[in-house]
């Protein structure tokens, strides 16, 4: 009911299922998280972290570590998407202490690659193929996607499109551990385009975000897919659609906290559009 309200854009029945679980165990961490997916997606990052804390304290109470050491993660990786290290960092270091069980080292080896912290992306990464030979979800969908996130973040996009050729039948799947489908094979393969200065192949991956919402509900990369198409048709030199999809970005965000790193970027990149 959460997500179905997402996508209607109806806040109001959102807020519902959030007080509805408040005090549920089981239901009042997750709804939590949820909450902080759908604030980030907004921009508004504070908020976000309010939630996820929250939603941390939550499942540490219903002795679940594991769940809390996901959320945490979770807000982790949202903070390197965002572009703040070492909140992204520190969040890391935080849910593995919690629990560093596989489906957090999966993520906090995304964030880690994504901050460009190679060696240790590398290390868990390292381990998580060692231990899980027989994980199909891990073989085929995430250790493609986190090789491609550490070559991307070493400047070899070429390498990391080969990486995430293997997660291409796969990567609209809603794979453990996140709530919802991330399409992170589709959002670094569209990254790896832009860093090769290829505007139309960029375009085609951001796209998919946008075809998709039903997959990717909430998740914070739906609107920051909208940056990565301005980007893609600047590229291009598709003026008029680029200043397009950065006022749809800027409209999402309308709210969002202005000092986050990547808005920034984005109205810099926006200003010296043509």
């Amino acid at each position: 009911m959460y997500c179905l309200a997402f996508l209607r854009g109806d806040s109001a029945r959102m807020e519902q299922q959030v007080v509805w679980g408040a005090g549920k165990p089981g239901a009042e961490d997750p709804l939590f998280s949820a909450q902080s997916d759908t604030e980030a997606y907004y921009g508004r990052l504070t908020k976000a972290r309010d939630f996820s804390r929250t939603a941390v304290d939550s499942a540490v109470r219903a002795d679940s570590k594991e769940t809390a050491a996901l959320w945490q993660v979770n807000a982790a990786l949202r903070e390197a998407e965002f572009g703040n290290v070492a909140p992204a960092k520190q969040g890391v270091t935080a849910a593995l202490a919690l629990a560093p069980g596989r489906d957090v080292k999966v993520l906090a080896a995304l964030t880690l690659a994504r901050v460009g912290d190679t060696s240790r992306a590398k290390a868990i990464v390292a381990e998580l193929e060692k231990s899980n030979l027989l994980n199909t979800v891990l073989k085929l969908y995430w250790l493609p996607t986190l090789k491609a996130g550490i070559e991307l973040n070493g400047g070899n996009p070429a390498q990391a499109l080969v990486f995430l050729e293997a997660a291409a039948p796969y990567e609209l799947g809603e794979p453990p551990p996140t709530q919802e489908g991330t399409l992170y094979p589709v959002y670094l393969r569209g990254q790896a385009q832009l860093v090769a200065h290829n505007g139309t192949a960029a375009a085609a991956e951001f796209q998919k975000f946008l075809n998709h919402r039903g997959i990717v509900l909430n998740f914070p990369l739906g609107a920051l897919a909208h940056l990565g198409l301005a980007r893609a048709y600047a590229l291009s030199g598709d003026t008029a659609k680029s200043r397009t999809a950065y006022q749809d970005f800027f409209t999402l965000w309308k709210d969002a906290d202005p000092d986050i790193p990547i808005l920034k970027d984005a109205k810099e990149d926006y200003a010296k559009l043509k």
